[in-house]
């Protein structure tokens, strides 16, 4: 019996969904969309608030206040845990107490954070529970058991509503269409509860064991509702305590309402759509705009931020190697899981590589988070018992002077949040050093020791990790540099609108308040914006030392083509070897000179032009090297007409393969211009002999007066075309030295085609044509006599292949189970002759009969095709010298 998914499949609108939804641009427009509407329906209550009242109410509130709401909602997280016990339970999970608290925690809180609905979530617990020895087959089936779960007691909030124990205040009365919205998370209920006792879901999650039992169903009802309630009760504390004697059940009510809008839209943490919700429910309790902003901010920092902030602290230890490769078997192969449709909507396993280097990716976002506190720690105003003690032990100056340096020391570490995340080692050593001083300015300016302490914690921890930052450099773009100077002016210019709106008034309460006149007004901030904005764009300038090293992407030197010419000598080529002595190619060595591999630099990524050259015998491990030193330097290694005995080598490293097309290969021992078939060669050849033309084989050196004469030819073929170059040749005086030149003279000696050789260094066994030319009132059959003339001089020199070159997407996607990219390509090649003649030049080749082997694209699993081909594409393009 077909599976649910195959039924599914079998309707066109459910792939086309799927196929939209898997485009990563197409999941943010509906989050995106909410926020936008959300923002354009709040608009009145936004205008409201009043930034310098709200800081002013969260500056008020107690200590002892804080420490509660910190508690609690510690509390309220840690309840989250219940999912996964009772998963534990459910699937017999063999994880330990504190290890499922752990995973627990991270999982969450990202999940808050993110959102995706709970896919974000889902993917940590495969990754985490694998380090326990839990298959991710199994814990996929766990994930997806889990996911109905979580809203139920949202639902059980809103029967609450729907019977009046939680009021909402007129909130539903005012915007009628949040009672469809409750209505609809009640329905939800009764229908969970006939899911996890139908006979399908059984079958799907329960393994032929039988309906979910009663008690499970129980079990997860609990673990559901506790969370949704110890979330309101978070909420209601923090409204307590700074709107004071409020109804417990009415916030109650107006959190379940603003709660549903929140998942409605789909965003992150409910972001937009859950505040507008509050904000209207407190308006109708009467409750100031400003005041109502600060239960928001609170609740936001306390329940999702600070939680996040330890989950980042605990995935930084738990999660994170210094290898960047996807998780993989005992054998290294990269994992084949047999996936559901969810998963694949979200491209997995894609996402294993960042999964897999969250670690350090949750660094670069402390580090990220660390800048941010300076700046918002020197924008707002500190505590005024605190400002009384510092300015008693320390001087004005110093009291300046840390303000100014934290402010440029938060510059510059958000930064080199990017450099963390990127594993480099010297962008580690310079935050480790930027967080300790920053620790020592923070606590000077004014005694701020809870953010000294927050540096100190991330700079323990990059010191902890330090043997996770391995790498050289990285690749920076001048594009990249821009968005980072943008980026650093918008933060900038935040600072010092936060800064010139919330200080004023606050200093004023010191006993000299008339020696700081530097800090009471917009000014000070907007000079010490821009000082720390010119240091952070010194530092970023400075960041182009993390660039590639010269050596990484360099062409290869007249030495190491001389080089090159001693090896292949010793040892044998491919039909792409000649092409490296274009000089456009970097050579890297691999396995003490054992190995060479080609390549060049296309933006983020080293590409491989072939296969490598040298023993077979030290490829597999000259292979890992290469991609081990592209790793070093944040890059890709990707392998560009890669042929079939080699994928092998390239499956253990764990990488795809996309078919790029076919190279036509003739066997000149079958090769012959007689019997019918052959009629045509026979005739155009005939034709040729009768009006005069002849053959010949030219050897380097070439005189100055013919290079003139086929530069002239090169020229008129080209027409004003840009040459092409990377896995093509071009007219360069010095390349075509390097090889026999074919050339066809008409009856009065004049040269009107010629073509280059490019020899496979393979002992005389094949032979194959590089540029072909002609003038462009060539008479038609030209180029099919050149061919047949090069092919018959090949034969009788003592080759055995001739290789009449590529054919591009030549039989991709012909079979009904190929890739949808692949499929796509075939598309492209049946009717893109507009653009490039693909099925014309197959059909051209096909009549000399030859053999066709393909040839693939190897690239890593976290690769984007679609990106990695319009780096292709460029990098072929790119403009040649002459």
């Amino acid at each position: 019996m077909q599976s649910m998914k195959e039924r599914l499949e079998r309707y066109k609108i459910f792939r086309v969904l799927a196929s939209i939804y898997r485009i990563k641009a197409i999941r943010l427009i509906i989050p995106i969309a909410v926020i936008a509407l959300v923002y354009w329906e709040g608009q009145r209550e936004l205008k409201q608030i009043n930034l310098n009242r709200t800081f002013h109410e969260l500056r008020k509130l107690p200590i002892s206040a804080v420490v509660d709401i910190f508690l609690f909602s510690l509390f309220s997280i840690a309840v989250m845990s219940l999912y996964d016990y009772m998963i534990g339970r459910h699937f017999r999970l063999k994880v330990k107490f504190w290890s499922t608290f752990r995973y627990a925690w991270i999982a969450n809180t990202f999940n808050n954070i993110i959102g995706f609905a709970g896919l974000t979530g889902a993917g940590l617990r495969t990754l985490l529970y694998k380090k326990s020895g839990v298959s991710p087959i199994l814990m996929a089936s766990a994930v997806v058991f889990l996911s109905p779960i979580i809203i139920t007691g949202l639902s059980i909030l809103s029967w609450g509503i729907l019977v009046g124990l939680f009021p909402t205040g007129g909130l539903l009365q005012e915007h009628r269409w949040l009672i469809i919205a409750v209505w609809g998370m009640a329905l939800y209920l009764p229908l969970f509860i006939l899911m996890q006792r139908s006979r399908l879901f059984a079958k799907w999650f329960n393994k032929g064991e039988g309906r979910t039992p009663w008690t499970t169903v129980g079990i997860s009802l609990t673990a559901s509702f506790l969370e949704w309630a110890c979330a309101g009760v978070t909420f209601w504390l923090i409204a307590n305590s700074v709107l004071h004697d409020i109804s417990f059940r009415e916030i109650i009510g107006m959190y379940a309402v603003s709660a549903i809008a929140g998942i409605l839209s789909m965003a992150p943490g409910g972001i937009g759509a859950f505040d507008l919700t509050v904000l209207l429910g407190l308006e109708q309790l009467g409750v100031p705009a400003e005041r109502a902003m600060a239960v928001l901010v609170l609740f936001r920092v306390f329940y999702y931020i600070i939680p996040w902030l330890i989950g980042l602290i605990l995935s930084a230890i738990e999660i994170g190697t210094p290898q960047s490769k996807p998780p993989s078997d005992k054998d290294g192969v990269l994992m084949d899981l047999p996936l559901t449709w969810w998963q694949k909507i979200w491209r997995w396993p894609d996402q294993f590589r960042f999964l897999s280097d969250l670690g350090v990716w949750a660094l670069g976002k402390l580090v990220l988070i660390s800048g941010v506190i300076l700046l918002l720690s020197a924008a707002t105003p500190g505590l005024l018992y605190r400002l009384r003690l510092t300015e008693e032990l320390l001087s004005m100056p110093i009291m300046r002077i840390s303000h100014l340096l934290s402010v440029m020391i938060g510059f510059m570490l958000i930064i080199l949040s990017r450099g963390i995340s990127l594993r480099i080692r010297r962008a580690q050593i310079w935050t480790m050093v930027l967080l300790l001083a920053g620790a020592i300015f923070t606590f000077t300016k004014a005694f701020d020791f809870e953010e000294a302490i927050f540096l100190l914690i991330v700079a323990i921890m990059l010191w902890i990790s330090r043997a996770r930052f391995y790498r050289v450099a990285a690749p920076i773009e001048i594009r990249n540099m821009l968005i980072w100077y943008g980026v650093s002016a918008v933060i900038a210019f935040a600072y010092y609108w936060i800064g010139s709106h919330v200080h004023y008034g606050w200093f004023r309460h010191l006993p000299t308040a008339e020696r700081m006149q530097w800090m009471l007004g917009p000014k000070p901030y907007a000079i010490t914006a821009l000082i720390g904005l010119a240091g952070a764009w010194v530092l970023l300038t400075m960041l182009l030392v993390l660039r590639p090293n010269r050596k990484v992407a360099v062409s290869a030197t007249p030495e190491e083509l001389n080089k090159l010419r001693s090896f292949l000598e010793q040892h044998e080529g491919n039909l792409l070897t000649h092409l490296l002595f274009t000089g456009d190619k970097s050579l890297y060595w691999a396995q003490e000179n054992q190995v060479v591999i080609p390549y060049a630099r296309a933006r983020d990524k080293l590409v491989v032009l072939g296969d490598p050259i040298g023993p077979i015998q030290f490829v597999p491990e000259a292979i890992a090297e290469f991609i081990k030193m592209a790793d070093e330097y944040a890059m890709s290694a990707v392998f560009y007409q890669a042929t079939p005995a080699y994928l092998p080598l390239y499956h253990e490293q764990g990488y795809r393969f996309f078919k790029l097309g076919e190279e036509a290969l003739v066997h000149l021992d079958e090769f012959t211009t007689s019997g019918k078939k052959n009629t045509d060669l026979r005739t155009v050849r005939n034709r040729f002999e009768r009006e005069g033309y002849t053959f010949e084989m030219v050897d380097a050196p070439f005189s100055s007066e013919l290079m003139e004469e086929l530069h002239s030819i090169s020229e008129g073929w080209l027409n004003g075309r840009r040459e092409k170059g990377f896995s093509l040749g071009w007219f360069d005086p010095t390349y075509i030295q390097q090889a026999p030149v074919a050339i066809l003279r008409n009856a009065a000696s004049q040269v009107m085609a010629f073509a280059t050789m490019a020899p496979g260094y393979d002992g005389g066994r094949t032979m194959s044509i590089d540029l072909m030319r002609y003038q462009t009132d060539s008479p038609n059959g030209l180029m099919d006599y050149l061919f047949v003339q090069l092919i018959e001089w090949s034969k009788a020199n003592g080759y055995t292949i001739f290789n009449i070159g590529n054919a591009p997407l030549s039989s991709v996607g012909d079979n009904s189970n190929a890739l949808r990219e692949e499929k796509l390509a075939n598309l492209v090649f049946q009717y893109g002759g507009h653009w490039y003649g693909f099925k014309g030049l197959r059909r051209y080749k096909e009549k000399f009969h030859p053999e066709w082997e393909p040839r693939f694209l190897a690239y890593p699993v976290w690769v984007s095709l679609p990106v990695l081909t319009v780096d292709l594409v460029r990098l072929v393009s790119r403009r040649v010298s002459k």
